[in-house]
């Protein structure tokens, strides 16, 4: 038996192994026992450690680092400087052979990693050929894989033993069966039970009408004999009483109990009473809810808030007994006086509940405001507001009611007594002043409202501007508009330096705009142009009021005073002239263009708006003079131009082609004249070839014009050139980058070529280099087939959200999705974004003239009219087509959407 050998006999400890600590021995551990710092398996390090011991000690104790812990054999020796430059010197020698070793030490590193990952490879890399052969694995084989088992602990042994089943017998089946069907059919009116009793369920019906007769005999009036139920819907109202859950009849418990724990633990806290009366109302319990508040009132008789809760749980009758209770205990609440004065139904009761109440609360306004509200006679209520003011005197609504209901000399007797009792209010000075305006003396109202300013300012009560200008809005809703104007002309400059004046009350003016403060704006202008009499800006935007709130005649009063301060104002001319226009006025117009000649000899502005005011009045001849004029005179581009379209007009077509030639020597990069030469040329006179060799030469002279390079596109196409024509945009779009509109007749020719995938192909890289482009996402929207078309959208307005053409697309969506209301809503938002955006008007009215009445119709012109827009793709080429020169908006609008085609 002693012979046997261990089986640990020889081999090497344990790690952390210490001889004898188990039996308390002591003593010390090496780095030996311990083992190294880092992870056996952690190869990297090891080899960085390796390499570091045979290029040298790289890692020496930092003791040998600092001379003061030196314990060497010169440690004793005194550190110099020599000592720190020959230890400087050897460091550097270290690092350069550190350096020297260094692509040796990191190969290897590397050599021993790859060895290492060989030995012990990854989980991943040891099953990646069977990850590759997955790919051949077809559905059968998936099916056939078995799922994975619970083979832990004891179900080990469950899933080794096959499963037994145990067949039930039959007559367990069967009793099964028949105890989950029901009997359709009763033999007699008796069924046996299960513990063998007889059930009659005639005596069952009778016993159940019987309660319901006590029932509905419990609820009957004891003293008049008529019931307060209708015994016939009873059981009808019975379907209209709240069923609670479990749940919320056990919070309503906790909730109970905490009130009630409240309640007891603080009495006198009145919010805690109230909480529990209200719970119990909402459970149903109206009783222990009178109950609960009744206990609450008792305890706190001061809180008027628990009076006014019990009031309001409790009948008419029972709330005027628990009020009268109440004002016994608080006779200053004035919310339970005119609780009290709400519950009485007969006037005369409310005058006397009144009365009662201002003897004790004789300085209250509100009871004092109750009280004359409920006189009809305007002298009793002078009366009362006569005593109201001697309780009350700092109250300026009574001031002023008194104030208003006096005769003019009397009403000014009892603001000036007001004035003088409350000298810090404002609202006293105003209402003198529309006193004043009231009664016909409008020469007072300034000179009220400056005194106010001089006032309040000396009694230390300044408003600054912010607050005269809403008190001056007030008074415009009013219908004080001289008290509006005159408080404006008199503080709209305070604490305002001289050269922020304009800005501010160019602001100022928009905020009342905004506000629908007409008069204000008005008014603000008006003081403005005192100050600024030749700032043709504040002209411009008092006009651009007039226009847009005013009348035709206010608007002409406004711009003769305009243009005598301004002659040099172009702008202010032509909106005169325009006005008189469009009043059918046409004398008037060419006064007012005369008068502007004199003031701009040379403006081209002006003589192309008498060009036109002559060529609508169909008067060609006095047009074809002033342009001869203009060109001699002013001969800018815009009038050869002007002049050239007159007589393409009148299709003068040689004539049109020598002024166009005359003009292009002139001017040979002005890119209209040679459009203008390429339409004649195509559309008039038939002559394609000749057309393109204009247009070629047309995006040599103007390579940056992209309506020429887009109208040479177009008619190659016309010709059957398209691979010439992708070639022309190709070239178009390398001389101007990141042009959408490029981009957008390129997708549309191969729209037209049926060349879908190129399309889409092309509108992809035009919304990488312009992805902000309203029109491109329209393109790429209508690209999509129908149940893609919406998340289309969804991404163009992420990108453009506030783009009309992106907007009006989404309109067309909802209009094909048969989405009337939506689609209109879309319409009138698009048009709220852009007003010079007539496609979108017009494709509103062709909606409108679908789904919408006559009424909604107009409401588009009208706004159109309005608006007066001049772009739009669909819009300008109906608006510039020589068949429709002459026509007005309304007229357009109706054009341009019988020609819009809905989307597919």
């Amino acid at each position: 038996m002693f012979g046997v050998t261990k089986d640990f006999i020889g081999k090497s400890a344990p790690p952390n192994y210490v001889a004898g600590l188990g039996r308390g021995a002591t003593g010390f551990t090496t780095r030996s026992d311990i083992g190294p710092a880092r992870e056996s398996g952690d190869f990297g390090a090891d080899a960085k450690k390796a390499g570091g011991k045979e290029g040298g000690d790289d890692d020496d104790d930092e003791r040998y680092q600092d001379p003061d812990n030196e314990v060497a054999l010169f440690s004793s020796g005194p550190y110099d400087q020599e000592d720190e430059e020959a230890d400087r010197v050897y460091e550097e020698v270290s690092n350069r052979m550190d350096e020297r070793r260094r692509t040796r030490r990191e190969a290897r590193e590397k050599e021993e990693l790859e060895r290492y990952r060989k030995e012990r490879p990854k989980i991943s890399q040891q099953f990646a050929d069977l990850k590759r052969q997955l790919n051949t694995i077809d559905e059968a084989e998936w099916a056939a894989i078995p799922d994975v088992g619970d083979l832990v602990g004891k179900n080990r042994k469950k899933n080794k033993m096959p499963e037994r089943f145990t067949p039930l017998p039959d007559t367990i089946l069967a009793a099964a069966r028949e105890k989950s069907q029901y009997e359709t059919s009763i033999d007699g009116s008796t069924t046996d039970s299960a513990d063998g009793m007889m059930t009659n369920f005639r005596e069952i019906g009778q016993a159940r009408d019987k309660v319901l007769g006590l029932k509905l005999d419990q609820v009957s009036d004891s003293v008049s004999g008529s019931t307060t139920v209708d015994p016939k819907g009873y059981l009808t109202d019975l379907n209209s009483i709240a069923l609670r859950s479990a749940a919320e009849i056990g919070d309503i418990k906790k909730a109970r109990l905490l009130f009630s724990s409240m309640t007891t633990s603080n009495p006198l806290y009145a919010p805690g009473w109230m909480a529990a009366a209200r719970l119990e109302k909402e459970a149903g319990r109206i009783v222990q809810a009178r109950s609960i508040i009744a206990k609450g009132c008792e305890h706190c008789p001061t809180n008027e808030d628990v009076w006014l809760e019990n009031a309001s749980l409790n009948t008419v009758e029972n709330a005027k007994i628990i009020l009268a209770d109440a004002v016994r205990h608080i006779p200053q609440s004035v919310k339970i006086w005119l609780k009290a004065v709400d519950l009485e139904t007969d006037p005369k009761a409310q005058k006397r509940v009144l009365r009662r109440a201002l003897e004790f609360v004789p300085n209250s306004v509100k009871l004092w405001r109750a009280a004359v509200n409920m006189e009809e006679n305007p002298e009793d209520a002078k009366v009362l507001l006569s005593r109201a003011i001697e309780l009350v005197p700092l109250s300026v609504e009574l001031w002023l009611a008194l104030a208003r209901l006096e005769t003019y000399k009397n009403a000014q007797t009892v603001l000036n007594k007001a004035r003088k009792t409350i000298p810090t209010s404002h609202e006293i000075w105003i209402a003198a002043a529309r006193l004043e305006e009231e009664h016909g003396t409008p020469a007072r109202v300034g000179l009220v409202i400056q005194k106010a300013a001089i006032a309040l300012s000396q009694t230390g009560a300044i408003l600054d501007r912010e607050q005269w200008l809403k008190e001056a809005e007030k008074c415009e809703k009013n219908g004080s508009v001289l008290t509006c104007q005159a408080i404006v002309s008199s503080t709209i400059g305070l604490n305002l330096e001289e050269e922020d004046r304009k800005d501010t009350w160019m602001d100022d003016a928009e905020t009342c705009i905004a506000h629908g403060s007409i008069e204000t704006a008005r008014a603000i202008y008006a003081h403005a142009l005192k100050e600024y009499p030749a700032r043709q800006s504040i002209w411009k935007q008092a006009a651009f009021l007039e226009k847009s709130h005013g009348t035709s005649q206010s608007l002409e009063e406004l711009l003769q005073r305009a243009v005598r301060y301004c002659p040099q104002a172009e702008v202010l001319w032509l909106m005169g002239a325009k006005e008189k226009w469009l009043a059918d006025d046409v004398k008037g117009a060419r006064a007012i263009l005369e008068e502007a000649f004199r003031a701009n000899p040379n403006s081209e502005q002006i003589w192309l708006a008498a060009v036109k005011v002559e060529s609508e009045s169909n008067e060609y001849e006095r047009a074809r003079k002033l342009l001869e004029l203009a060109r001699k005179e002013s001969g800018t581009e815009r009038v050869w131009m002007k002049s050239a379209q007159l007589e393409r007009q009148l299709k003068n077509y040689e004539g049109a082609l020598g002024l166009l030639e005359e003009g292009l020597n002139k001017y040979p990069t002005f890119d209209k004249l040679w459009a203008i030469k390429g339409q004649i040329m195509d559309e008039a006179l038939n002559k394609t070839n000749e057309a393109r060799e204009i247009y070629n030469k047309a995006v040599k002279n103007c390579p940056k014009s992209i309506i020429l390079w887009i109208l040479l596109a177009k008619l190659e196409e016309k010709l059957g050139m398209v691979t010439k024509a992708r070639s022309t945009l190709e070239k178009a779009r390398y001389t101007n980058p990141k042009t959408a509109e490029l981009w957008v007749e390129g997708i549309r020719i191969e729209i037209r070529a049926k060349n879908t995938s190129a399309a889409k192909a092309m509108s992809a890289k035009a919304l990488q280099e312009c992805p902000t482009s309203g029109a491109l996402w329209r393109e790429v929207i209508y690209l999509e087939a129908r149940p893609q078309r919406k998340a289309r959208s969804v991404d163009a307005l992420k990108k453009c959200e506030h783009d009309p053409i992106v907007v009006t697309t989404v309109a067309l969506l909802f209009w094909t999705d048969r989405k009337i209301e939506k689609a209109r809503n879309w319409f009138q938002k698009a048009v709220q974004i852009d007003l010079d955006q007539g496609d979108s008007f017009a494709w509103w009215y062709k909606f409108e003239l679908q789904h919408g009445t006559e009424e909604q119709q107009e409401l588009v012109i009208r706004r159109c009219i309005a608006a007066e827009p001049h772009h739009g793709e669909y819009w300008q080429a109906v608006a510039k087509d020589m068949s429709n020169v002459g026509k007005k908006t309304g007229e357009i609008l109706k054009l341009c959407a019988a020609k819009l085609e809905p989307i597919k």
